[in-house]
This record gives structure tokens, sequence and C-alpha cells, in this order.
């Protein structure tokens, strides 16, 4: 059993991992259902490379899948600080309809289209392959450590946008980059896990630890430490009684989340400061204004 659910458990864990660190840039941006969107439009570039001939998990879908990813991350990129009256989240949930309605269209088409509908929507996590999971560890890894090296400006026009701005920070290039990589992360991960499990890792594990800390390292080994818990008892409880992965999944993920909201409940915690607020307070005391 355990060499069975072994493939399956590491990739929900690396994807908990970097999805962990994004989901604070975007809860903190209040722009929720970006991943959301961009996953759909990761299968949307897909089923364009499925209707061109292409086979959905070849490599060529792939670069159909990156492609519409990259335009969709220009388009969040130049929408974000525009002052329009029109909320980005609207912008970014008819992106999410839009391409959603576009995928579906084709995969109803395609023959065994409403298998491909779910696999677009839940993924098979539980048979992944440790042939899959060696080029997702070591893209992940490379994004990781972009993110590391380039994390203060990263988190700064995500914590404190108006003050990166102020500074003079080119916030349209960091902006592009940050959504750059994040769609080369969702792209990936949408053709393992599908679109409902990766807007999951992305956000449940985020808001679990904001209830519990302001602080980004606090933060992140929350996340992480969840993201482990539950991958592994979704993948055990998925085996053990024969349901369907990604659901078990994302299901332990809402069961965990409500626990956590009782326990925070019932501590009676005040409502925690923005993140923004401590990191730049912190950077002030050591006396470092700048990124």
């Amino acid at each position: 059993i355990l060499e069975l659910l072994a493939a399956p458990f590491v990739a929900s864990v690396i994807l908990a991992a970097i999805h962990a660190y994004l989901g604070i840039h975007v809860v903190e941006r209040g722009v929720i259902f970006v991943d959301l969107a961009l996953a759909q439009v990761a299968v949307l570039g897909t089923t364009i490379g499925f209707l061109l001939g292409g086979e959905l998990q070849e490599g060529g879908a792939y670069w159909w899948s990156l492609t519409f990813t990259f335009i969709s991350a220009a388009i969040f990129t130049l929408t974000r600080t525009r002052k329009h009256g029109i909320p980005q989240e609207a912008l970014i949930g008819v992106v999410y309809a839009v391409s959603a309605s576009l995928a579906i269209a084709v995969l109803s088409r395609a023959p065994e289209g409403g298998d491909h509908i779910k696999s677009m929507l839940v993924g098979s996590i539980l048979v992944v392959s440790w042939d899959e999971i060696f080029p997702l560890a070591v893209l992940y890894s490379i994004v990781g450590v972009f993110h590391w090296v380039f994390r203060a400006p990263m988190l700064r026009i995500s914590l404190d946008p108006e003050g990166a701005k102020a500074a003079g920070m080119a916030i349209k290039w960091w902006d592009f980059l940050f959504y750059v990589s994040f769609g080369i992360v969702v792209s990936y991960a949408v053709a393992t896990a599908g679109v409902l499990l990766v807007f999951t890792y992305l956000i449940v594990p985020s808001v679990f630890a904001i209830m519990f800390s302001d602080r980004i390292g606090v933060r992140l080994l929350l996340g992480w430490g969840m993201g482990i818990v539950v991958s592994g008892a979704g993948v055990m409880l998925s085996f053990q009684y024969d349901w369907p992965t990604g659901e078990t999944i994302i299901c332990t993920y809402g069961l965990v989340l409500i626990l956590g909201a009782f326990v925070y409940l019932a501590t009676n915690r005040p409502p925690p400061h923005t993140e923004g607020d401590r990191y730049f307070e912190r950077r002030r005391r050591r006396g470092r204004h700048g990124v």
C-alpha cells in the first residue's frame, strides 16, 4: 500500500509546498480567484492543442497551455493598478467563466469528453508516476529559487503596492514576473491535479495560516504542515474507501479548515494586523526602508 501511495503523496506535498507560498501573495493582493482563472485558462490552452490534433498529456499541449497562461498574465498585470472603477476580481471572474465555457464546449465534442471534463476539474493524482514527479519537482524548485532570490520586491508589491509605487519600483514588471511564474506552476499542476484541487492547495492553507499568525514565516510553516498532513490523510482515505482522490483531498482540506475556524473562535483571538503593516514595521525598526 505504501509503495502504491508514495508517488501521489509526494506529488501532493510538492504541490502544497509551492502553492502555500504563492497563496500568501494571492490573499494579500486580494485576487483570490486568480489561481482559478489561470488554471482554467491553462486548461483552455490544452484543449485548443487537443482540438488541433494533439493529445491532452503531450508536451505540445502543455506549450499551448503555457502560451494562453502568459497572455492572461499580461492582461492581469496591465489591469491591476489601473484606476478604471472596475475591480480586477471582476475581470478575473469573466476570464474564468469564458475560458471554462470554451474548454467544456470543446471537450464535449471529443470522444470520451465527459471523462476529459472530469479530469480537467479534479485531475488524476492517484495514478501519478515517479516519471511525472521528477520534472514537477525540478520545475517547482526553479520557481521556488526564483521567488527566494527576488522575495523582497515580490513581497513588497503584494503587501504594500502603494509604498512600492512611491519608492519608484517597476510594479508592472514585477507583477508580470509574478504572474508568469505563477502561470508556469499552475499550467503544470492542472494536468496532474485538476483546476479545483490546484485552487484548494493555493487558498485553503493560506486562509488557515492567516487565522493563527500575521507573520509570513509562521504562515508558511502552518501552510506546509497543513499541506503535508491533509495530503497524506486525503490520499489514504481515498485508497482505503475507494473514493475519488481529488475530491477526497479537497473535502479533507475543507474539514480541517472548519476545525481550525472553531479553534480560532474558541481562542477569542483579536483580528490580526495586516501582514503588510507587520512586515514593513519590522523593516523600519531595522533601519531598512528600501527593497
